[in-house]
């Protein structure tokens, strides 16, 4: 780790604007899973030790620069409450507060005492927050500040994006550091960057070739074979000339597949496609067909990876050194089309090798699966880790400070 973390500077007494990662799942204003704050809890708990006056800020959805009830970060602190009161073992104050600039926050920020938690409100209700005009962005951020005295980033998942919660704030307070689970994610990315070639395998799935096309690049050289699963299958498929039915297929996706194919030259051996898949008669009756891979149809819609590929990437998961998965097999969502995920996530989960596991659908796979505590790091991350891999950096953690 080559930037300052809270364990890198006098720290104590101080009021601390920690940016965190609590985009949680919703449901009727109920939390579906508080994975993410519970990540949170040992830099919050760190910084509390040492008497500082913790003020959260964080985002939730996508509101779009307006006021979104249903996405108010208001059920975060309840749940934080009583997670970090069970953590410490004695009550834990968090207050929240319904905006994140402005008096109104100044003035709950000088309420709070040392050892005290403020959460303010969902910073994308404000447009400025991730606006592209820098001048705006940077007045927004200016104001976030105002009522800290330092920054820590412990929201790995935001970290790819120049907002002002994460890259803004950095301007106008000082010292800027880590978290400790940003520096965790950093420590283990930074293995699978580091992994020697041999026994080095990624499996990535999903929709969009495009959104993976850096990781791709910078990893098929690297490793010694990178699995494919999911629409990104039906992408490359395409982009050889084969017939893809209805298969979810976009044009950016072929693109992004065919400048792979065109690029690549002899890493291209290391790319695996599945050999076969299950597929739905969606022009028709709906039934299901489990066929090879260069026999869909027209009017079907490809929909998982087949039994055959499923053995066979287990297989070689089982065989790793090394192993990073980022993405599903399938229409993960959807049963029984579930099966080539969930194939995948109980071989990750019996790997002996270093395994880590990113994105959402493949994070709840290992959890289904009840092989979460077997994977040696889970990345709560997914389009960060991501391009963390790309190039070893992300620009939220490049504006801290220096170790």
């Amino acid at each position: 780790m080559h930037k300052a973390t809270v364990k890198d500077r006098d720290i104590s007494g101080k009021t601390a604007l920690v940016r965190v990662d609590f985009n949680v799942p919703l449901k009727e204003g109920r939390i579906e899973d508080d994975t993410r704050i519970r990540a949170s809890l040992p830099t919050i708990e760190y910084l509390l030790e040492r008497d500082c006056r913790v003020i959260l800020c964080a985002h939730l959805g996508r509101p779009d620069g307006k006021i979104v009830p249903e996405l108010s970060l208001a059920p975060c602190a309840d749940r934080l409450r009583q997670s970090l009161s069970e953590s410490l073992g004695r009550e834990a104050r968090v207050e929240f507060v319904d905006d994140c600039i402005g008096e109104k926050v100044a003035e709950k920020a000088e309420e709070i005492a040392a050892g005290e938690v403020l959460l303010l409100e969902n910073t994308r209700f404000y447009c400025a927050e991730t606006s592209k005009n820098q001048d705006e962005m940077l007045e927004f951020a200016e104001k976030l500040a105002a009522p800290a005295e330092l920054f820590v980033n412990d929201a790995f998942g935001a970290c790819h994006r120049n907002h002002a919660s994460t890259y803004g704030v950095t301007r106008y307070l000082s010292p800027c550091v880590a978290g400790l689970l940003v520096e965790k994610e950093i420590e283990q990315l930074s293995r699978i960057l580091a992994a020697p070639q041999e026994g080095f395998v990624v499996v990535l799935g999903g929709a969009k070739v495009e959104d993976k096309i850096g990781v791709i690049k910078a990893l098929l050289p690297k490793c010694e074979k990178m699995l494919i699963g999911g629409a990104m299958s039906w992408a490359f498929f395409k982009a050889k000339g084969r017939e893809v039915g209805l298969s979810l297929c976009e044009p950016e996706s072929v693109e992004a597949a065919e400048d792979v194919l065109a690029s690549m030259g002899s890493d291209l051996e290391k790319l695996v496609l599945p050999v076969d898949v299950y597929m739905q008669n969606v022009a028709g009756d709906h039934q299901i067909e489990h066929v090879a891979a260069d026999a869909i149809k027209p009017g079907w819609d490809a929909l998982d990876i087949g039994e055959q590929t499923r053995r066979s990437y287990a297989a070689i998961v089982l065989e790793a050194a090394t192993v990073f998965w980022n993405g599903p097999m399938g229409k993960f969502e959807d049963k029984p089309f579930d099966g080539g995920t969930l194939a995948v996530a109980k071989a990750m989960g019996e790997c002996p090798g270093f395994n880590v596991v990113g994105g959402g659908d493949s994070v709840s796979a290992v959890t289904h699966m009840k092989v979460a505590e077997a994977i040696d790091h889970i990345s709560t991350g997914g389009g960060a880790s991501l391009e963390f891999l790309e190039d070893g950096s992300l620009s939220a953690v490049e504006a801290l400070d220096d170790n």
